[in-house]
């Protein structure tokens, strides 16, 4: 794999790339890196296409501007855009996981001129609309916080995950695996007990004691050096970007994406059950879907918790588009 720097609106984005012919643009979410990829990549190239994963700005190698407003969703496609522009091409079809899925689809929907397709795992497209977003979260949970909101104010989650890294990492992605997640009745991962104290941090409602099945103690040292070297402010800015978001999308309200699309979910992911409407909303929202796949038994890490049966349907998809 041949890792690179190119230059963004951020100033610079780290890519890692991988096979030749048509461009196909991976992005991660959180809080993860291109890493979160590697399984995809060869698997990708192989099949005959130019794979290429980036950090996502605030993540890994690439820039991390100061001001929460530079994780603007118009500012993450343009980074987007500037890697396809970067690498010489005229378009791409881009992929994204989690905020990545969130990335790829407006990046479809605003640059429709570079972005002929897109795929989403995880959290499926659902237009701009409602009310604003910090008071819907605001008003979920009761006594409990939703975590969005607990992602809000600066310093407060980074103090709960920087003095351990790799253990609150382990915690999450455990939480949210099919194999190691919550049983019923359990706590809930995504919420904090409002006011502080006991309770009042995400990681007391983790699992402990042993790693997702997907989950090596290497690829647990590779996620938690990248964020002890960087912190986590780059990537939770993007959570302290939303109300933004509403506001710079509101001409896109209720837009449907028209290119040729893809949607894959995990039967046990939260984004999957959470978001039932905007995926029985697809015939409007989607009008090109080609295939929405939910696959069984799966928690959030799709492309790593099944990265063969990920890959495979990745592929096949593209596959379709040279037709």
């Amino acid at each position: 794999m041949k890792h690179r720097v190119v230059a963004s609106p951020a100033g610079r984005i780290h890519l890692v790339e991988q096979g030749v012919g048509p461009l196909v643009l991976l992005v991660h979410g959180f809080p993860e890196s291109w890493y979160s990829w590697r399984r995809q990549l060869p698997v990708i190239a192989d099949a005959g296409y130019r794979a290429v994963a980036l950090d996502v700005r605030g993540y890994g190698r690439s820039s991390k501007p100061a001001d929460p407003a530079a994780y603007r969703m118009v500012e993450l496609v343009e980074d987007c855009a500037a890697v396809v522009e970067a690498l010489e091409e005229s378009n791409a079809v881009v992929i994204g996981h989690d905020w990545g899925a969130g990335i790829a689809a407006n990046a479809a929907l605003l640059r429709a001129d570079v972005f002929r397709a897109v795929g989403m795992l995880s959290v499926p497209y659902a237009p701009r609309g409602g009310p604003r977003p910090s008071d819907v979260f605001a008003q979920m949970g009761g006594e409990e916080e939703f975590y969005v909101s607990y992602f809000q104010e600066a310093g407060r989650a980074e103090g709960e995950i920087e003095p351990d890294v790799r253990g609150w990492l382990a915690g999450f992605y455990a939480a949210l695996s099919a194999d190691t997640m919550p049983g019923p009745g359990e706590p809930s991962p995504y919420f904090v007990t409002r006011g502080g104290g006991n309770g009042g941090r995400l990681r007391d409602r983790f699992p402990a004691g042993r790693l997702p099945a997907w989950l090596t103690e290497a690829d647990l040292d590779h996620a938690a050096a990248e964020f002890e070297r960087t912190g986590l402010t780059g990537a939770l800015n993007r959570y302290r970007a939303v109300d933004r978001d509403w506001k710079d999308l509101a001409a896109f309200d209720g837009a449907p994406i028209t290119q040729p699309s893809l949607f894959i979910g995990g039967a046990l992911d939260a984004s999957t059950t959470w978001l039932a409407d905007a995926i029985e909303a697809f015939p409007h929202t989607l009008p090109a879907l080609s295939a929405a796949h939910i696959l069984d038994g799966c928690g959030h890490w799709l492309q790593q918790e099944r990265p063969e049966e990920v890959s495979r349907l990745l592929v096949s998809w593209l596959e379709s588009l040279r037709d």
